[in-house]
């Protein structure tokens, strides 16, 4: 039995070591297009993020710390939680003060950073990559390759390359587009475990709303 316990606990210990505060290779920042995650979530919540009046596109659905294998996650942290008002001003971007403090609850504990730095971290990445604007012109529901999204997005960002960036798909539809970013938010190669691209041909993308 001493043995049995000793052999679990030597298992455990390097998952452990892994979910340290600000011991991480690099980030990924996932953006998500609003209206299919509306359709396949949202709206059954009734997210104000879906509201047609909202007009979100390419939101930010997180920047998260990356090991070059696995990621941590829910990490303790000595850093104060964000206030109410901190997280709501992440709603232009993030859709919803909700999301925010999920992302910084799960995510952002990892990263070492204050939640203020996290979150001014979080929108520096987010300007930093140019979004296409021709998703935002379509009239109506398209199907089409995924390997479009990943074009669209390398043609509007001349310095990132193909193996920087993955497209995400989820029960048929379009879902995220992530961008590899070192700890200086540079574009860089993703891990071999995160570059792993949606290979549908039909996949669902909604319009705005």
């Amino acid at each position: 039995m001493y043995r049995l316990f000793a052999l679990l606990c030597l298992l455990a210990t390097p998952s452990a070591a892994q979910d340290r505060a600000g011991d991480f290779d690099y980030y990924v920042m996932s953006l998500s297009w609003s209206a299919n995650w509306c359709a396949l979530e949202g709206d059954s919540r009734n997210s104000p993020q879906c509201d047609p009046e909202a007009d979100f596109g390419w939101i930010l659905h997180g920047l998260w710390p990356q090991h070059e294998r696995g990621f941590p996650a829910n990490c303790n942290t000595v850093q104060r939680p964000p206030s109410r008002g901190d997280t709501a001003e992440m709603a232009d971007i993030m859709g919803t003060s909700g999301l925010a403090w999920h992302q910084w609850r799960k995510h952002g504990v990892c990263s070492g950073l204050s939640s203020d730095d996290y979150f001014a971290l979080s929108r520096i990445a987010y300007d930093k990559i140019t979004r296409p604007e021709v998703f935002r012109t379509l009239a109506r529901n398209v199907t089409l390759p995924a390997s479009l999204i990943e074009d669209a997005f390398l043609r509007e960002n001349p310095s990132l390359e193909a193996d920087q960036i993955t497209i995400t798909c989820k029960s048929g539809y379009i879902q995220e587009a992530r961008i590899c970013l070192t700890r200086d938010l540079e574009f860089r190669d993703c891990g071999r475990d995160v570059r792993r691209d949606c290979t549908l041909t039909d996949a669902q993308f909604d319009p705005m709303r």
